[in-house]
């Protein structure tokens, strides 16, 4: 038993030995491999990958096989393919216009002019498909009681629904900020405006006061604007209602209790009232019977005249 462990033991230190001996061996030969790539020895292409050669397989059983399942002569209910030329241009006919190009004439760059060549095919195929499908009586309409189970479901849908109303809500409410902000913008140079104008108007009057105090000008032309300012005003205001005419009101009293008779030119003197004295009183032409004031007694305050002298004399 002793000398066995002894060989298993002495087994496995070559073998680790062997491993070390390799690794250096490993290590070797990168080295030499270094120094002969240093020294020139080694050249680019000298080690090249060369792929397998793919292997072709010709499976002529196989592929006359598919041909065969290819020409099965089945019923067009079962295979459902048409085969057609796109319909006829009807509104260029009846437009009197050039007939479209056909499928060789037709440009593929030309997007408008290649979906209209797949739209007229379908049309086609529907036209002809339509009374084939009839004929073996197949239906192309759904009933009325049909239920058919929705891709998504409603929560889904509800889920989709609230995203584009809060969407919408969301473009609304900057579509209002946007015209707001321009509303201010020009609110703001309208306020501008005005305050510039009042600003010179203030500085122009304030330089005529100026002048005024210091003697350059005699004439008060700020305050003559003013008025005439205010003058315009009014006058403007009197056309206004000149221009609007008498309210209902004004109508309807003038209707029931008359104008009222001529009001100006009351006091004035005319041939019969000159002549007319019989209101004539001497004693109060010629001060006699003066005013009494309150509780009927007589003003006997003295003159300003009278007063200055007895002022004088005390």
């Amino acid at each position: 038993m002793v000398i066995g462990s002894k060989t298993m033991a002495f087994v496995e230190e070559e073998a680790l030995l062997g491993q070390d001996s390799e690794e250096e061996n490993s290590e070797l030969s990168d080295d030499e491999l270094q120094e002969a790539f240093a020294a020139g020895l080694l050249k680019p292409g000298m080690n090249v990958l060369v792929d397998k050669p793919k292997k072709l397989v010709n499976n002529v059983e196989g592929l006359k096989q598919c041909l065969a399942d290819f020409r099965k002569d089945l019923p067009w209910v079962e295979r459902l393919d048409l085969t057609n030329l796109p319909a006829a241009n009807i509104i260029s006919q009846a437009e009197e216009k050039a007939s479209a190009p056909a499928a060789g004439e037709l440009d593929a760059d030309d997007d408008f002019q290649r979906e209209m060549f797949f739209y007229r095919q379908a049309q086609a195929t529907i036209l002809e498909a339509m009374p084939l499908l009839n004929r073996h009586s197949i239906a192309t309409k759904r009933p009325e009681d049909y239920f058919a189970e929705m891709a998504k479901s409603d929560q889904h849908m509800q889920k989709i629904r609230k995203k584009l109303i809060s969407k919408q809500m969301i473009m609304e409410r900057s579509e209002k900020a946007k015209k707001l902000r321009e509303q201010r913008k020009f609110g703001k140079k309208v306020q501008i405006e005005v305050i510039q104008k009042r600003q010179q108007e203030k500085k122009a009057m304030m330089s005529a006061v100026k002048k005024y105090q210091k003697g350059m000008t005699d004439k008060l032309e700020f305050l003559e604007g003013d008025q005439k300012m205010n003058k315009e005003s009014s006058q403007g205001s009197k056309k206004a209602v000149n221009k609007k005419g008498p309210s209902a009101k004004r109508k309807y009293k003038d209707q029931k209790f008359g104008f009222g008779g001529k009001k100006s030119g009351k006091k004035w003197n005319t041939k019969e009232s000159y002549n007319d004295v019989s209101g004539f009183r001497a004693k109060i032409a010629h001060g006699k019977g003066g005013k009494k004031g309150k509780g009927g007694k007589q003003n006997k305050r003295p003159g300003k005249s009278v007063r200055k002298k007895m002022k004088n004399r005390s």
